[in-house]
């Protein structure tokens, strides 16, 4: 039987996408009020990989991340999902001229040293259930030096740019830990 013990706090990931920038502008700065200060801040990245958003989101799609400097616990993921869809609904009720049904969506997550963790409100074979009717997947994992990728990889966290950018969150996050 192995020892149970209490886990180390983890960097809090935040990734969104919408077709304006002001968008993910709205999504930093909700962030920045709830977490405090931001460690990294990703390039805007074109999110093009897939077409699955444009019925309701529209098409020219743009995504961001940020990753949160203060370390949080891995147990809070479900109710910062929740958080993350009512920041969605708020967005969405202030911007109708958008013209879109969905004008941004946000994807909370976790880093740790081995794996990126994103939370989820849909099952499927590869995700488990946390809580609250939130679930969560490994999307990418840290292993021989490199991030490596699952079947159900989405592809744009499939790109040397995403991995780039999550390994330095990444080193981040091991500073955090040696100090």
């Amino acid at each position: 039987m192995g020892d149970i013990r209490p886990q180390r706090d983890v960097l809090l990931v935040v990734g969104a996408f919408g077709h304006t920038e002001s968008s993910l502008d709205y999504v930093r700065s909700q962030i920045e009020l709830q977490w405090g200060e931001i460690a990294f801040t990703s390039p805007i990245y074109q999110f093009d990989q897939t077409t699955y958003y444009e019925p309701s989101m529209g098409s020219g799609l743009k995504k961001q991340f940020w990753a949160v400097k203060s370390l949080i616990d891995m147990e809070d993921l479900p109710k910062i999902k929740h958080l993350t869809n009512d920041w969605e609904d708020e967005y969405a009720d202030k911007n109708k001229s958008e013209h879109v049904a969905r004008p941004v969506n946000i994807d909370p997550g976790y880093l740790t040293e081995a794996k990126l963790v994103l939370a989820t409100t849909k099952d499927r074979d590869h995700r488990l259930y946390l809580a609250d009717g939130i679930f969560a997947e490994v999307t990418i994992y840290f292993h021989r030096n490199q991030w490596q990728t699952s079947r159900w990889t989405y592809p744009d966290f499939q790109t040397a740019e995403y991995h780039s950018f999550f390994s330095d969150c990444r080193n981040f996050l091991r500073e955090q830990y040696r100090n």
